[in-house]
């Protein structure tokens, strides 16, 4: 994934940006970036790998020696930016967040078009920055750039441009992702979060529709192209990546989690499954609203059997290598002796991925005397690897925890049944639960259902991108 920020004013503006960036350190755990510009010292830009240190520790020497009052910065777990372009439409830094699945095709067809070349990094990889810069130099202006790079991605692509005079933003294709513009008497900020410049003092003045491109300065903004009616916002905003105190499409992440977690509650209880537990518990971080509303709509209290270590570790998806990942999660985990052992434990997981590190949570529970350990899971199984996003990227489907138990149960068969696999009232259904139970050790196991996760949400079903769960587009 990864997240931008942005903002211009009449005043310096490093430092909120500084800090904006900051809040989307959730977002990514690769590398870091900012750039300013100031009409003395022009364009400044740095960039740094974050993923042994905080955004905030590679950056505070930034911003006492960067002055500008339009500046940008960027988490990403991809590629280095904000970069600088010198291009048909002057000098700008640019941030890109989202994924380019035809990066091949799309760099080989610019280059037959002119005998150009691009900077190759490690692995001889493109800059997704510096391929979506030249294809928006292909048009007349930077807005028509922004629209034709939209159209001609397969995937997603959000764009934060920064030039002498204004900030350029503009949504991907879909909606998949969120792009807020907020202001104060002074300027405005662009985020893919909203309460990062509400921290800073800005209101809530815009959101940007799909493929909507907007002009951003220090009075306001103005839409340089306008929204598209086609939106497919991505559901796991709410469910898992997006941060509590958000807001997307007018629905609060917090407020969904909790309300998605009740209504796992009600299914138990009108199937009178799992009725005789100790405690609810959340796989923190993202699962705990969830199981907050689930605690809050049994009447079965709310505790915290393990509670993570932060200070040393405080990202689970850090250090990049996966059984690296895998032990730092294990090592983090420290018992409450006293709320585990003899006790009847339910957890809500915010969704089951690979499902490595929720077995290895459950082996710990176990070993630390659970008597009964049972799953929740706030959304569907996971059947599909994301085609637009790097959430539940996989090389293959058998990566997948939901999608290699139907292979193991019934081979490719198996693929044309997987909506009666996701649905727990068939015997399919039932059956990929009982061998889920059984290969990890869970006392129970059920899945929230697709119907339900939008109804928690609130959007009509068809504004929401679904496809990990049920592979429509």
């Amino acid at each position: 994934m990864g997240g931008f920020c942005g903002a211009i004013s009449s005043r310096d503006v490093v430092l909120d940006v500084y800090f904006g960036t900051d809040y989307h350190s959730h977002l990514g755990t690769r590398r870091g970036g900012m750039a300013a510009w100031d009409p003395e010292l022009g364009f400044q830009r740095e960039i740094h790998n974050i993923e042994n240190a905080p955004f905030r520790t590679k950056f505070d020497r930034t911003v006492g020696e960067m002055v500008g009052k339009c500046c940008i910065g960027s988490i990403s777990d991809t590629d280095p930016q904000p970069l600088l372009v010198r291009s048909v439409h002057g000098t700008y830094a640019i941030c890109v967040v989202g994924v380019i699945k035809n990066e091949d095709q799309l760099i080989q067809q610019l280059l037959d078009q002119a005998d150009g070349h691009f900077e190759a990094m490690s692995g001889g990889r493109v800059n997704s920055n510096e391929l979506v810069a030249t294809l928006i130099s292909q048009r007349p202006t930077i807005a028509e750039g922004i629209r034709y790079a939209q159209e001609m991605v397969e995937g997603t692509v959000s764009v934060l441009i920064m030039t002498p005079d204004c900030l350029i933003a503009g949504r991907d294709k879909f909606g998949r992702l969120p792009i807020h513009v907020g202001q104060d008497d002074e300027g405005c900020c662009v985020a893919f979060e909203s309460f990062a410049y509400q921290k800073m003092g800005y209101h809530d003045a815009y959101e940007l529709g799909p493929a909507e491109v907007v002009k951003i300065t220090e009075r306001g903004w103005e839409t340089l192209l306008p929204a598209e009616k086609e939106m497919k916002v991505c559901a796991f905003l709410w469910t898992y990546y997006g941060y509590p105190n958000s807001n997307y499409e007018g629905v609060n992440v917090e407020v969904m989690r909790n309300r998605n977690g009740v209504s796992l509650a009600k299914t138990d209880r009108e199937k009178g499954v799992a009725q005789d537990i100790d405690y609810v518990s959340g796989v923190p971080d993202s699962g705990t609203p969830h199981a907050i509303g689930y605690a809050n709509e049994s009447g079965i209290p709310f505790a915290r059997p393990f509670i993570k270590y932060t200070p040393t570790w405080p990202r689970s998806f850090m250090p990049t290598n996966q059984k690296e990942r895998d032990r730092v999660a294990k090592m983090k985990q420290i018992p409450v002796h006293d709320l585990i052992e003899g006790k009847k434990l339910l957890f809500v997981d915010d969704s089951i991925v690979r499902g490595t590190q929720l077995r290895e949570t459950v082996e710990f529970l176990y070993a630390n005397g659970a008597k009964e350990v049972h799953i929740r899971s706030a959304c569907p199984p996971i059947m599909y690897g994301c085609k637009f996003l790097n959430f539940s990227t996989s090389r293959s489907p058998m990566e997948l925890l939901a999608r290699r138990t139907v292979y193991e149960l019934e081979g490719e068969e198996g693929d044309k049944h997987l909506e009666e696999y996701s649905d727990p009232n068939t015997d399919r259904g039932k059956k990929l639960r009982e061998t889920i139970c059984e290969k990890l050790h869970f006392t129970s196991l059920e899945y929230q259902s697709l119907d339900k996760l939008i109804e928690a949400i609130g959007l009509e079903p068809c504004k929401v991108c679904t496809y990990c769960w049920n592979g429509k587009e």
